[in-house]
C-alpha cells in the first residue's frame, strides 16, 4: 500500500498563519507611527506659517509695533472695524490701532483653527496653541507659537537657552506634549 499524503496538513496552515498576522501587525503599526509623524510634521509647519504671518503683518504697520507684545489662545473680542480688504468691495480706511486690533484678531482665529470647522467645531488650526509676542522699541521681535503634541516626548522649551529661554519657557502650558516653534527676528 502507498501512504503517501499530498498537501498542507492542519499544523503547517495554522503557523503560516501565525507568521502573516505577526506581519500584518507589524504593517499596521508602522502605518499608526507614519500617521502619527505625518500629523506631528503638518502641525510645526502650520506653526512655522502662523508666525511668519504675524511677523508679516507687524512689518506693515512698523508704527503700532511696540502694542503687538502679548499671549494670545483664542480670546480676543471682534473689532468694531474689518480692515479686511477685499477685491471689488468696497475701500476700508483703517487706522493703524484697528489695524493691529484686526491684524491680531484674524491672527487668532487661523491658529485657533476658525477657518475650517466640522460639527460647529474648529478643526483647522493648532491643538490647544498659545502665542506670544515680545517686541522691543528697537525693533526686536521675538514670536513663540507653542501647541500640544500627540505623544508625550518632552517638553518643547527644555533645550531652550540664551536671552530669550525664560520668555518661551513661559509660552504655553508646561507639559511633556508641548511643542514650541519661535522665531527671533528685527523689523526696521
Amino acid at each position: 500500500m502507498n501512504n503517501g499524503t499530498k498537501g498542507f496538513s492542519l499544523i503547517e496552515v495554522l503557523v503560516s498563519l501565525v507568521i502573516l498576522v505577526i506581519g500584518l501587525i507589524g504593517i499596521f503599526n508602522l502605518h499608526i507611527v507614519s500617521k502619527r509623524s505625518s500629523f506631528e510634521s503638518f502641525q510645526q509647519t502650520q506653526a512655522s506659517y502662523y508666525v511668519n504671518d504675524i511677523i508679516n503683518r507687524m512689518k506693515l504697520n512698523r508704527s503700532q509695533l511696540i502694542n503687538y507684545n502679548g499671549t494670545y489662545s483664542g480670546g480676543l473680542p471682534l473689532p468694531g472695524t474689518s480692515c479686511d480688504v477685499a477685491a471689488g468691495g468696497p475701500a476700508v480706511v483703517c487706522t493703524n490701532v484697528e489695524t493691529r486690533l484686526w491684524d491680531l484678531y484674524q491672527w487668532e482665529q487661523l491658529f485657533g483653527g476658525a477657518s475650517e470647522q466640522l460639527s460647529g467645531r474648529d478643526v483647522g488650526g493648532l491643538d490647544t496653541p498659545t502665542a506670544c509676542i515680545r517686541t522691543q522699541a528697537n525693533g526686536q521681535v521675538l514670536v513663540v507659537m507653542t501647541w500640544r503634541g500627540i505623544r508625550a516626548l518632552s517638553d518643547g522649551t527644555a533645550n531652550a537657552a540664551g536671552d530669550n529661554a525664560a520668555f518661551i519657557k513661559g509660552c504655553g502650558s508646561s507639559s511633556d506634549r508641548r511643542r514650541v516653534y519661535s522665531i527671533n527676528t528685527v523689523i526696521i
